[in-house]
């Protein structure tokens, strides 16, 4: 069952991506943290970046809580031990509340409804209400009364017009007995700098604080923030979480030293992989391919993150030591594992968004390319073919993939056979060679037994 000190939690959802989920999320957990409220920040989903600005926000690290990838127990594990000195949980959904595969994965389809009925925790619900007056009310009331399962504890308003906009829309939510927390007039003004896969990452917006403080001010200034703090509920008791141990991650650490890659191009690390491996006993030692850092000679396992390795190849194409102390720990056969662009970087070169070819560390037989943008994305159900760092030959693991790179020529021996959540092959299959192994998709945990 759920630890009785684990704190109560809520979702922050909305009918859409692109409603305003992450705006309300960060401003909401400045709020909080700023009235001295502890916090535990969530990311309903295979997400890196949203994370990333969770932690600044709430000045602790937030974790993924997946229904597609992860087992129930697994969840409900993380949801309770990673809350259990905090006073309150909130976790920011993906895409539309009731968006997810088109199939079921460990525990649900990786909808923020799979979860929100998984924890019982009630959701707030955020309407762009562009354009809207009463259908504001029908589109939340129609969320409300989709499930039996999933609780409405009421919705923000967000991108209001006007005052007069806000009293056009605000008498329906009486009517259908939904309250409002309150309504955020559009501003521009408070968005986050994009990219390619999503926003620009936490770390490199130089007044990331100062933006943080700025949506919490605008958040303090027209939501119910105590009353969203009450709406909390603990999680629901599950017999199937009652051990956390055996409802841990089903990945064991890939080795007592692991070196891991970690700056601006190796960033996407799924903190509950890192949390599990350290419970486990292993040692992290982290290291720098940009700051040309080797992998450390006294590590018996090598993890290279996904990131944005595009944006720096020339640097990492000129890191000499960081490619000879990669190639030397491969001689030694110490397992080296690179997952999207952690594998792109251990092939043998990568072209770049200009088409400029850059040299790569050359331990897998894989040539990339971001000359021609092609989207691959979703879930990856994969079975090992091989023994390497994600586990024996015959195991089975769950993933996501999210990227623009294409493949130029690949050489090596197949490390999976890959599926998408509908069960329908996926042609990039990973590779070995030696000791070195490399996926595109990131792995988030094993199947149960």
């Amino acid at each position: 069952m759920i630890h009785p000190a684990a704190a109560p939690g809520l979702i922050i959802a909305a009918p859409r991506s692109g409603a305003g989920k992450t705006t309300v999320t960060l401003g909401l957990l400045r709020a909080l943290r700023r009235r001295d409220h502890r916090v535990q920040p969530f990311k309903c989903g295979p997400d890196y970046i949203d994370p990333a600005f969770h932690e600044v926000a709430a000045g602790r690290a937030s974790y993924n809580l997946d229904s597609w990838a992860m087992g129930a127990g697994l969840i409900a594990t993380l949801a309770a031990t990673t809350s259990m000195d905090a006073d309150i949980a909130i976790a920011e959904g993906v895409m539309g509340l009731f968006d997810g595969a088109a199939a079921r994965g460990q525990s649900g389809s990786g909808t923020t409804a799979d979860l929100a009925a998984l924890l019982g925790w009630p959701v707030v619900l955020v309407l762009d209400v562009t354009g809207q007056t009463e259908t504001a009310a029908a589109v939340a009331l129609g969320c409300a009364g989709y499930r039996d399962d999933v609780a409405i504890a009421g919705v923000i308003l967000n991108r209001v017009a006007s005052a007069r906009h806000l009293a056009l829309i605000a008498p329906a939510f009486e009517r259908i007995k939904l309250p409002l927390f309150g309504a955020i007039l559009r501003d521009e003004g408070i968005a986050l700098p994009e990219r390619h896969l999503g926003l620009v990452q936490a770390r490199e917006i130089e007044n990331i604080d100062q933006h943080l403080d700025r949506l919490a001010d605008a958040i303090d200034a027209v939501i119910d923030v105590d009353a969203i703090r009450r709406a909390a509920r603990p999680a629901k008791v599950l017999p199937a979480a009652s051990d956390a141990r055996s409802n841990a991650s089903k990945l064991p650490p890939p080795g007592q030293r692991i070196a891991l890659a970690q700056d601006r191009a190796f960033s996407f690390m799924y903190p509950h992989l890192l949390r599990q491996w350290c419970s486990a006993g292993a040692e992290i030692i982290p290291f720098s391919p940009l700051a040309d850092e080797a992998p450390d000679a006294t590590a018996d396992a090598v993890w290279l993150p996904g990131g944005y390795p595009e944006l720096h190849a020339g640097t990492l194409a000129a890191a000499y030591h960081f490619h000879k102390g990669l190639r030397a720990l491969a001689v030694r056969s110490v397992p080296i594992h690179g997952e999207c662009g952690g594998y792109m970087v251990l092939g043998r070169g990568l072209e770049d968004a200009d088409g400029v070819r850059h040299e790569m560390a050359g331990l897998l037989g894989l040539e990339t390319s971001f000359a021609k943008r092609k989207l691959h994305l979703g879930y990856r159900r994969a079975r090992l073919q091989r023994d390497c760092s994600l586990g024996a030959a015959g195991n089975e693991v769950f993933g996501h993939e999210y990227h623009y790179a294409s493949i130029v020529s690949v050489d090596g021996e197949a490390l999976v056979d890959c599926r998408d959540a509908s069960g329908a092959n996926v042609p990039e299959q990973g590779m070995r060679r030696g000791s070195t192994t490399g996926t595109f998709f990131h792995v988030i945990d094993g199947a149960a037994a």
